[in-house]
């Protein structure tokens, strides 16, 4: 019997989009092969939770799984799940069942014409199918081509890169491909390269390539969605009369105006100049963060004690 997927990312049916993204992150940075070299089943249980968010990240596959229309490893479900798409007119018995299984009576002919790939006793059971092929029925099935075995890669870039995008050449299985970083990929994002991984035993398609993204922190910028966050150190000159800061982005550096009188935690937002992709396009948020000097100034002290003191607490 098939797993229920929402059950292997461990969240419920009703869980959001970003519910399921977040719990499928979770467990691949938990079950990640390169972090449980010695692990088998922990490599078992990645390949298990990635199978779940393929079908469940994805919104027409996770309403056709909800509906019933396909299963837990993204196969058609139900009597017209083997159906080769017949026309009518047609004899919608012969010739048109296909799927990864057949089923062949070693006894009496298939009442229904064509190749018999169709097993009607998961529908009908043993004892009514032994009446059309004359009893004894037995089954002998074979595997359809498999799907090539997914592999598993980290690679690190550094935070301009994920945040604006890039292409990164690497030697995969002795080819050189580049691998595209698309504008704001976040730390622990797993990258899906179809058909790069490992060849079918017996005729089917490739795996796939899953390579999990390591961004590198960055000495003064985070993130926050498709918004930059950067903390604005100013001095207490600053603070008081206001100023002029050339301050960075991910995008090259640009002037701000820092208001007179301005406190700490103060937040300026520069419109546009976070990441941008194709969910939208993010803001670049200052705070502002007000530094006393290291060294002694004199001159800055005895200014201070000539300021009428203002309440600044409410407590």
């Amino acid at each position: 019997m098939n797993k229920n997927l929402y059950d292997v990312l461990g969240v419920s049916k009703s869980a959001s989009e970003a519910e399921i993204k977040s719990a499928y992150r979770k467990l691949a940075r938990k079950y990640h092969p390169d972090l449980n070299k010695d692990d088998k089943s922990a490599a078992e249980k990645f390949k298990e939770v990635s199978a779940a968010y393929d079908i469940l990240g994805n919104k027409e596959k996770r309403q056709k799984y909800d509906n019933n229309e396909i299963d837990a490893e993204g196969k058609p479900t139900g009597f017209g799940a083997g159906f080769g798409g017949g026309s009518y007119g047609g004899n919608p018995f012969g010739n048109g069942f296909g799927g990864s299984y057949r089923t062949y009576s070693t006894r009496g002919g298939n009442p229904f014409g064509g190749d018999g790939g169709f097993d009607f006793s998961s529908l009908f059971g043993d004892d009514i199918m032994s009446q059309f092929t004359g009893g004894g029925r037995r089954n002998y099935r074979y595997s359809g081509p498999q799907k090539g075995q997914d592999l598993a890669y980290t690679m690190s870039v550094d935070f301009l890169d994920a945040a604006q995008g890039a292409e990164k050449a690497i030697s995969l299985n002795g080819k050189n491909i580049n691998v595209k970083i698309p504008a704001g990929t976040e730390n622990g994002q797993t990258l899906r390269l179809k058909g790069l991984g490992a060849a079918s035993p017996n005729g089917g398609e490739n795996g796939d390539v899953l390579i999990t993204i390591n961004v590198r922190p960055h000495p003064y910028f985070k993130t926050e969605g498709l918004n930059v966050l950067l903390e604005l150190p100013i001095s207490i000159k600053e603070a008081v009369l206001g100023a002029k800061i050339t301050v960075p982005t991910i995008s090259g550096k640009v002037k701000v105006t820092i208001p007179p009188y301005a406190s700490s935690g103060e937040k300026l937002r520069l419109k546009g100049k976070g990441i941008k992709n194709k969910n939208g396009q993010g803001d670049e948020i200052i705070e502002l963060k007000i530094v006393a000097p290291k060294i002694p100034d004199k001159k800055l002290e005895i200014a201070l004690k000539d300021v009428t003191d203002t309440a600044v607490r409410a407590f």
